[in-house]
This record gives structure tokens, C-alpha cells and sequence, in this order.
């Protein structure tokens, strides 16, 4: 993320509470108002992307951006040997926290660390599994590749390495059209968005050593009523939806967000990719 955050162990604390429902960048805004699944290809997606993943007993799992820890609480129903998060925000690495020292597998290694998922300061190939959803899309050039860089250094050799983004398509679009889409996203949810075409994210990803081995693609339906019931369930999108109607200025940032998807729905997507680090020894 790159709005700046006041630094905080409180867990209670929610992600962006210091700003304004006018202010708020979207995804924590619509958190606040109850959506707890806010990867832009839903539950579903996610869930594939964990099915290509195969996390087992024997896994050590890196997280880029946990968030909310929802994907967290998924993969770690595999009961990995380890799972580390890297989140840069204070207030959403202590909610993960607090719940990891609760959670169902509280007795295994499991740690939350505050940073830059480009500088995470971890072992070079500690992990067998790495993954990051709906971050990559929120980076410049410059830090996607950073990104994916450090992902490949702190897998083993044959590790795999999972993303879950936004997308722009298709491959040919023009870059005029793609530069209105991107701003317009980013007007709509205050926070720069830079999503890639399919075809970049998988260059970007297999430019620094990796194999992409799985892709899968998914609408971009974030705000629509049929996903936000598969993804809420009935009365958590009914809770969303109560929320949003007692809530103007919250109301106003929500619809311009789904006008904004609706309006580009033609050339916006979410896509899943998943790679192995190749050469070496596996780790074991």
C-alpha cells in the first residue's frame, strides 16, 4: 500500500481508521463496512489458487499482504510446518496476529511480521510456498518486479509461488485505453492501481526464474449482488449492503467504485497464476 499509516500493536485498531469514509482507500472501506473477501476474483479464485498451491503438513508459507487473513485462515486448515505474513499495515498485522494466537494450529511456528513485502528480511529459500493476492496490482513497475524478485529468493528451488491480481485485457489493448482504465480505477478507490494485461503478468512473473504452470481467470464482480452473496453469504451481504444504505458518505464511495467497475467491465478481470522456482534442490 502506499498510503502511509500511523504505526500501531493495537488489534482492535482497524486498517485506515484514521481517515474518513471520503478518504479511506476503497478495499479498506469496504472492509470497514463488513466485506471481508476483497480479492477482486472472490472466494472462488482464491480458493483455486490454493488448490494449485497443494500447501501440505510439510510446507513453510510465506503471505505477502494478508490483509483481513482470510486466505490465511484457508491455507492454514492445511496445517503447514510454518506460515510467516508480510504485512505492511500496523493495524492489519496485529488483527492477523491476534487471531493466529487463537487460531486452530496456534501451537505450530507462526508469525506476522510489519514490512515491504519487497524487503521482508527472510532467509534466502526458507519457503516452500509464497503467495500474495490483490497487492501486485497496487505497486508500480518498478515494485511489482521487486516483489516478485523477493518471492523468488526466499523459495527453495522448486517452490511455488502464487498470485491472485486484477487485470486488464485484452493482451492488444490499447495503451491510451488501458491509461484511462488505471486512473479511473484509482480515482475510484484512492489508491494508485496499476493492473497488467494477462499477458505481462505472466512475462513479469517468469522474467525472474519462475515457471508458470497454472492460470485461471475469474470476472471482476467485486460489487455485483451474486458475488457478494457466494462470497459474504446471504446475511453478510445483507449486513454490507444495510451498512452502506445508513451511510453517506460511505454510500457515495461505494457506488462510484461499482460504476467505475461496471464501466470497464468489458476490459477488467481477475487472474490467478501460479509458478515453480526452477533449478537446484528442492527443499525438502
Amino acid at each position: 500500500m502506499t498510503h502511509d499509516q500511523p504505526q500501531t500493536d493495537d488489534p482492535c485498531a482497524f486498517p485506515g481508521d484514521h481517515l474518513s469514509a471520503a478518504k479511506m482507500p476503497g478495499h479498506w472501506l469496504l472492509a470497514r463496512l463488513g466485506k471481508k473477501v476483497l480479492r477482486p476474483g472472490g472466494l472462488d479464485l482464491t480458493r483455486r489458487m490454493l488448490d494449485f498451491l497443494e500447501i501440505g503438513p510439510s510446507d513453510r508459507i510465506v503471505e505477502f499482504a494478508p490483509g483481513l487473513g482470510g486466505t490465511a485462515r484457508l491455507a492454514l486448515a492445511s496445517d503447514p510446518l510454518s506460515y510467516t505474513a508480510i504485512e505492511r499495515d500496523a493495524a492489519a498485522a496485529a488483527g492477523v496476529r491476534k487471531w493466529l494466537e487463537v487460531g486452530p494450529t496456534a501451537d505450530r511456528e507462526r508469525l506476522v511480521k510489519t514490512g515491504l513485502a519487497q524487503k521482508t528480511g527472510l532467509p534466502d529459500g526458507q519457503a516452500s510456498v509464497v503467495y500474495g493476492e490483490a497487492m501486485l496490482s497496487m505497486q508500480s513497475d518498478e515494485a511489482k518486479r521487486e516483489i516478485v524478485r523477493e518471492a523468488f529468493r526466499v523459495l527453495a528451488p522448486g517452490g511455488r509461488y502464487g498470485i491472485h491480481e486484477l487485470c486488464i485485457g485484452p493482451d492488444d489493448l490499447p495503451d491510451a485505453r488501458m491509461e484511462t482504465i488505471r486512473h479511473s480505477i484509482t480515482e475510484a478507490i484512492h489508491h494508485r492501481t496499476v493492473p497488467l494485461p494477462v499477458r505481462e503478468w505472466v512475462e513479469l512473473i517468469e522474467s525472474e526464474g519462475f515457471e508458470v504452470f497454472a492460470r485461471v481467470g475469474a470476472p471482476m464482480a467485486l460489487l455485483e449482488p451474486a458475488r457478494l452473496i457466494k462470497d459474504e453469504g446471504i446475511m453478510g451481504a445483507l449486513r454490507f449492503g444495510w451498512r452502506v444504505l445508513n451511510d453517506a458518505p460511505a454510500r457515495a464511495r461505494v457506488l462510484k467504485m461499482r460504476r467505475t467497475f461496471r464501466r470497464y467491465r468489458e476490459n477488467m478481470a481477475a487472474v490467478c497464476l501460479v509458478a515453480r522456482k526452477t533449478g537446484g534442490t528442492a527443499l525438502a
